[in-house]
């Protein structure tokens, strides 16, 4: 008796090392990602004082917010360009994009140029956003695919807790980021460079994993896709005939896929694509990067020093890749459904505390400049729940956000979809990132208290209209 072909009625797909080795490769993208836009973070400072930018904090936000921007405009065309060319091919122009912004980013001499290099990291960075999951919800065996989706967003905390630790170590050997450091260059300059290796590791990865399947079936190069398919699952060519074919029904199209596949009765676009939207959208508004942005003024509040806030980023940073540890484990086991609605609620409860601890705040002048300061307990309640709140996003919708975008698209719709939902998501990280600082000067109450509530309508949004993936075969996926 032979056993069933994957993707047959009955059938387990088997857990291969070929599989995991594959996930990891690819979401070495998401390590440049959260390192990329993360980087920029330790030599803010320095880069305001080379380029004289202390009277100009419109112009310094926006030095630091155009990466956010570039990051849109390359998760826009990554999916469509990725149907044309290949995954493997989309790998490789971001590694390219992050090697080229990481050498001129180190090697600006004006403002204006350093915004180039930056809104260039940041097409890399949204590239990165859109092809690792993609490419991961292909290759992926069903019953893991989860978990090694989940590894996009492994990599970009490692990512963000590793280029805050090089900032802080190149600052720390060389005395601070604005001093002089190797071959005569300022450190601030190395925080930049130093991202021209990981782009490198990335680009010599890529080359060495196979083409998707699902886009080597949309090619009519059906004798490769099955042997990539034989090779992850474990199986032989001739076992994978039967999942070959239902790739290729469900990619069976009389054109080729591209944006305008996107358009739908709802508003202008099909109701699944608005559901990808509204996921990334809410996993911003629930502000979870003004706590990786804005760290130091919750920090200081609450009592620390300058230099002791920045070990506290390090530590929240580190409490954050745990956390996600955490979900990569269960995802596949719990869900996804459950998983964000227990995050929203997380995070309503932790928000409203920050949000309640602020609003006892009392205002002192330090060197003619106002800091609040929380009296009693408020500061460690505001401490604790700040890193309750980061690991109720860590374990639900930080990593469940990008395994669902990965996977509950149809195939020949997913590309295109992918790089709307991503997209959109980067907008709206811009639009929490450049609104923090007016909100926080009404007040953090306000901030937080908006933050609290969007993670509410996000619970009911999930609720609502979020279908379970659990388990389920890409082909099974309809829009």
């Amino acid at each position: 008796m032979t056993d069933p072909a994957p993707g047959a009625p009955g059938s387990r797909e088997k857990t291969t090392a070929k599989a995991i080795l594959i996930s990891v490769v690819a979401a070495v993208g998401g390590f440049l990602f959260g390192f990329d836009s993360s980087v920029i973070n330790g030599a803010v400072d320095a880069l305001n004082d080379q380029f004289g930018l202390q009277d100009s904090p419109l112009l310094s936000g926006f030095a630091v917010a155009v990466a956010l921007l570039g990051s849109a405009v390359g998760a826009w065309f990554a999916g469509p360009v990725a149907d044309r060319y290949g995954r493997v091919r989309v790998m490789l122009i971001a590694a390219a994009l992050f090697a080229i912004s990481s050498i001129g980013s180190g090697l600006a001499f004006a403002v204006w140029d350093l915004i180039i290099w930056r809104f260039l990291a940041g097409v890399g960075i949204g590239i990165a956003s859109v092809i690792a999951p993609a490419y991961i919800a292909e290759i992926a065996p069903a019953h893991i695919r989860g978990r090694l989706a989940s590894l996009q967003q492994m990599a970009i905390v490692l990512g963000i807790f590793v280029a805050l630790l090089s900032d802080a170590l190149l600052a720390g050997v060389a005395g601070g980021a604005a001093n002089t450091f190797w071959l005569g260059l300022e450190a601030w300059r190395w925080m930049f460079l130093v991202g021209l290796i990981p782009s490198v590791i990335y680009a010599i990865l890529a080359l060495r994993i196979p083409e998707s399947p699902r886009y080597l079936v949309a090619k009519g190069r059906l004798d490769e896709a099955a042997r990539v398919l034989a090779n992850v699952l474990g199986s032989t060519v001739e076992g994978v005939q039967e999942k070959v074919h239902e790739i290729r029904e469900t990619l069976r199209r009389e054109e080729k896929p591209s944006l305008r596949d996107l358009r739908g009765s709802a508003a202008g676009l099909r109701p699944i694509v608005w559901v990808g939207i509204l996921l990334s959208v809410f996993q911003q508004f629930v502000g979870i990067n003004v706590i990786f942005y804005y760290s130091t003024t919750l920090w200081q509040a609450v009592g620390f020093s300058e230099s002791d806030s920045f070990l506290a980023s390090v530590i929240n940073s580190l409490v954050n890749v745990l956390a996600t540890v955490v979900a990569i484990l269960i995802v596949d086991k719990v869900g996804r459904k459950p998983m964000l609605l227990g995050g929203s609620a997380g995070m309503v409860v932790t928000l409203a505390v920050m949000a309640v601890a602020f609003s006892q705040a009392v205002i002192t002048v330090v060197d003619g400049e106002e800091t609040p300061n929380l009296p009693g307990p408020w500061g460690p309640i505001a401490l604790v729940a700040a890193n309750l709140y980061v690991v109720a996003f860590a374990v639900s919708w930080g990593p469940v956000v990008w395994v669902l975008l990965g996977e509950m698209f149809p195939n020949w719709l997913r590309a295109a979809a992918l790089s709307v939902a991503a997209a959109a998501q980067w907008i709206a990280n811009f639009l929490i990132t450049v609104s923090f600082q007016s909100l926080a000067d009404i007040g953090l109450t306000l901030a937080y208290g908006l933050y609290a509530l969007f993670a509410l309508l996000s619970f009911f949004f999930v609720s609502r209209f979020v279908q379970e993936t659990k388990g389920k075969e890409l082909e099974e996926m309809v829009g």
